[in-house]
């Protein structure tokens, strides 16, 4: 098997299809067919479900891809490795929105500014989606919160969040004895906030009884300053708010009051480009702990 027939076989999945793969790679269809049939053979698997002219990746592809795309990665990191001591190409870096919005400005423009042959692509999610992108190599590197799914990462601690719960401002103060609204407000699963607002109420004994899922901190904090019900973010989130005024913050108990943003990448995959990320978030004033394996439950 050669990198050529992966990156070949990576086109037609990612182009959808022979011809548009073919114009893709300056080759004749035929000849992309020929490298595709050959590679089967060779690995004694169809790689696609053939459908008439239409192609459907098979299982046993879907187990490929996955190989192909850190294989390709692999290949851009070495050489780059040989030719410079410092980062190029592509980083697909993902990031929760609110550190994407409140932290990474100035970093990234920093990186940036180091490091300009590298480019950078960030996507923003939440954190289970995006360490599953890690998983898979759709992304080299992401920035979430504990806790994570339970497969195996490195990582390094890069940012710990006060958070806060946040209420419409004529609601009373928040304590073990209180009354709560009723409804919580989140990105919904898959938001580490999210689950960890849910173990706090289940700590005071109950559970919400509507859960509103919203898509950005702009609409959460919206329906909170309307008295829609109750959310969970980072203070600096709600500080960067214009409406902050319209907003009552109450503290969270002692070990509850903490969230960490951990730059996670899969493990024994890093680089250079994820090695001067954290050298720019290091110069940032975030902690740098040596890296550890993580396996944390959700």
């Amino acid at each position: 098997m050669e990198l050529s027939d992966l990156k070949i076989f990576k086109t037609v999945v990612e182009e959808g299809g022979i011809t548009k793969a073919a114009d893709k790679l300056l080759r004749v269809q035929s000849s992309v067919t020929t490298r595709i049939k050959q590679l089967e053979q060779n690995l004694g698997v169809e790689l696609f479900i053939r459908e008439g002219k239409k192609l459907h990746v098979s299982p046993a592809g879907r187990v490929l891809l996955d190989y192909a795309q850190r294989l390709e990665s692999l290949a851009e990191e070495a050489k780059s490795a040989v030719h410079e001591q410092s980062p190029r190409g592509t980083f697909r870096l993902g990031s929760m929105e609110s550190t994407a919005a409140v932290r990474l400005p100035a970093p990234l423009t920093e990186y940036h500014r180091r490091y300009p042959k590298v480019d950078l692509e960030l996507t923003t999610g939440k954190s289970s989606p995006l360490a599953r992108q890690v998983l898979s190599g759709e992304l080299d590197a992401a920035l979430v919160a504990e806790p994570i799914a339970t497969e195996p990462f490195d990582y390094e601690p890069v940012f710990v969040e006060e958070m806060v719960l946040v209420t419409a401002i004529d609601h009373p103060p928040v304590d073990a004895n209180s009354p709560i609204p009723s409804t919580l407000i989140a990105f919904g699963h898959g938001c580490s906030y999210h689950r960890r607002l849910e173990m706090w109420w289940e700590s005071r004994g109950s559970m919400p009884m509507r859960t509103m899922d919203l898509a950005s901190y702009h609409a959460i904090l919206g329906c909170v300053a309307a008295g829609m019900g109750m959310a969970l973010v980072p203070k600096l989130v709600l500080d960067a708010f214009p409406g902050r005024e319209q907003i009552r913050a109450h503290k969270m108990p002692v070990g509850q009051d903490k969230a960490e943003t951990l730059l996670i990448w899969r493990k024994g995959a890093g680089s250079m480009k994820i090695d001067a990320l954290l050298a720019v978030l290091k110069g940032s004033g975030a902690s740098q702990p040596a890296p550890k394996r993580l396996v944390v439950g959700a």
